[in-house]
């Protein structure tokens, strides 16, 4: 069965410029764009820091509590290529500034600013700091035991949507659009206003819609 790592490895010898996530947050006016390369690298990154500075081993559990956002499909990524569990109970948690409150026993905070950033304000006291601990993580990483995972059929599609990439329907759409030459344009807070918008700008060829978007 595939891999994370040889499905990315393919998408970075066949065009590693080629936009792989886009996300929008139509709340704050965010726009963040990784290309095959970028995110590849931040997947490294994350599996280094999953590896090297949680200290998880293969077929540990990690939680991964954050909302729709780029950073998602990369700590998804990240935990496949470690051949960790992705589970809602886990030791180590990945949580988001709203998910304070639902700390682990190990818990990485990400602000969710644009470009990784860490927080500007003090977290609470053992909480590590992700936008500190991910730049000085290496750029590559060798895997040893990814995760083993059953691939949907490729999709080549540019898709504009609202759906959780954490979700079980979200990571398998990610999945196909990452074993096709596809790519991901992902919007939180969706404004319907702007969807046409989004939809012109990113050259989207179709579009999964599953909240309700705002007025």
């Amino acid at each position: 069965m595939p891999t994370f790592p040889d499905l990315l490895a393919r998408r970075l010898a066949a065009d590693p410029g080629q936009p792989l996530v886009t996300f929008y947050d139509d709340a704050t006016g965010e726009r963040t764009e990784l290309s095959v390369k970028t995110f590849a690298n931040w997947v490294s990154k994350t599996a280094n820091l999953y590896a090297e500075e949680l200290m998880l081993d293969p077929g540990d559990a990690v939680r991964i509590d954050l909302p729709p956002h780029s950073l998602g499909p990369v700590f998804l990524a990240a935990a496949w290529a470690c051949g960790l569990r992705v589970s809602a109970e886990a030791d180590v948690a990945v949580v988001g500034p709203d998910g304070l409150d639902r700390r682990a026993g190990t818990t990485v905070a990400c602000a969710l600013a644009p470009f990784a950033t860490r927080f500007t304000t003090d977290l609470p006291e053992g909480v590590l700091d992700h936008g500190v601990l991910w730049p000085g993580q290496s750029d590559v990483f060798s895997p040893l035991e990814p995760t083993e995972l059953e691939v949907p059929a490729p999709d080549d599609r540019r898709v504009l949507t609202d759906l959780d990439p954490l979700s079980p329907e979200g990571s398998r759409l990610f999945l196909g659009l990452v074993a096709g030459h596809g790519s991901l344009v992902l919007v939180a807070h969706p404004d319907e206003r702007r969807w046409p918008a989004h939809s012109e700008s990113e050259r989207a060829t179709d579009s999964v819609r599953t909240a309700q978007p705002t007025s």
